[in-house]
């Protein structure tokens, strides 16, 4: 048999109540002759068991039906009390254990993004992310931003991102990057500084709204600042002048599995790939493309040659496969387990 839910029994005891008067009433002004009035006082004196006496003396049968009514009515109000309790006490410990296993999955994260802005931006960042398949928590304090999150179940962390202590409860110290992504450029800048405090090898992306915010966001530490208004006016410029160079960008950064990607390689101890030319660190990678060479200066080279010998800290971009890209690791190392592993871009 299914549950009645507490609601569902709130319900029903109400209906049951308004019963209950309705056959006090009508049996009152049956039963004794009394007006109306008289019917509906004697009727709630009776179910609430208020006791002022009977208004005119009453009869066997009207006593035999007050005893009645004065049964029911204590059954309906216990079953609406019991309900009423059971949805304040249910209600609580929902809410309760909705935020511990919330702070559970949020600790268990490690090398997530931290999105602070739930806004029109952060839709989208968190629409790629669920493409992509990346670990995130979203932290915002507006209401409807809240209210959108929870809806669709994401891990959120309801606070002031500029706050120290909501920061590190979304883990800063174990992520791997924070988008600053809030409507404000002042409080964006205000996050930037407080993530870099905390953690200063984090990576941190911010956005801006004017141009002039642009400076002082680096000078507070963000990585790349990004204007999605400067972006959207270049993009539609080039779809109007390039529209092929738009849709082949777009195949390019929208890449799933069994399609190629792009990823980025950086240069580690971890990777090996440090010393190693850009030629023989694809041998096992035949169809991959090197697009692009950062060096560890922050320089970019388009198109490097594969005799460049890679340095420490020099990242590459690549085009191709995902499935070898995963798979990538110098011909040097011996053992399969220690391999390249393509970060996120």
């Amino acid at each position: 048999m299914k549950r009645l839910t507490p609601w569902r029994r709130l319900a029903i005891g109400g209906t049951a109540a308004l019963i209950v008067w309705a056959v006090g009433i009508v049996g009152y002004m049956t039963i004794e002759g009394f007006s109306f009035l008289e019917a509906v006082y004697q009727t709630i004196t009776a179910v609430t068991t208020a006791g002022f006496g009977e208004i005119n003396p009453l009869g066997s049968a009207g006593r035999i039906f007050t005893i009645v009514i004065i049964i029911l009515g204590v059954i309906v109000i216990l079953y609406v009390l019991t309900a009423v309790m059971q949805i304040a006490v249910e209600g609580e410990l929902e809410n309760v254990l909705g935020v511990r296993r919330m702070k559970g999955k949020i600790e268990a994260l490690h090398d997530h993004y931290i999105l602070c802005g739930f806004g029109r931006v952060g839709e989208e960042i968190v629409r790629d992310f669920i493409a992509r398949d990346v670990p995130f928590v979203i932290v915002d304090s507006n209401p409807e931003a809240i209210e959108r999150a929870r809806k669709h179940d994401y891990l959120l962390l309801e606070g002031d991102a500029t706050s120290d202590a909501v920061l590190i409860e979304a883990g800063i110290q174990r992520a791997y990057c924070l988008l600053a992504a809030s409507d404000s450029d002042s409080g964006n800048t205000y996050i930037v500084l407080t993530a870099k405090a905390l953690n200063p090898r984090l990576f941190v992306v911010a956005r801006v709204g004017q141009p002039a915010s642009t400076t002082p966001m680096l000078r507070a530490g963000a990585d790349r600042v990004i204007s999605p208004y400067s972006i959207g006016g270049r993009r539609m410029a080039l779809s109007a002048l390039q529209p092929l160079m738009v849709d082949f960008i777009d195949t390019l950064a929208t890449g799933r599995h069994g399609e190629q990607i792009l990823a980025e390689l950086e240069a580690s101890k971890e990777s090996g790939l440090a010393g190693m030319t850009i030629e023989g660190c694809f041998q096992s990678c035949p169809g991959a493309t090197v697009l692009a060479l950062q060096k560890s200066s922050g320089a970019i080279q388009v198109g490097p040659r594969g005799a460049t010998v890679l340095e420490l800290g020099d990242r590459l971009i690549v085009l191709g496969d995902e499935a070898e890209l995963e798979c990538l690791r110098p011909p040097s190392l011996a053992e399969p387990a220690e391999q390249a592993t393509p970060e996120r871009t």
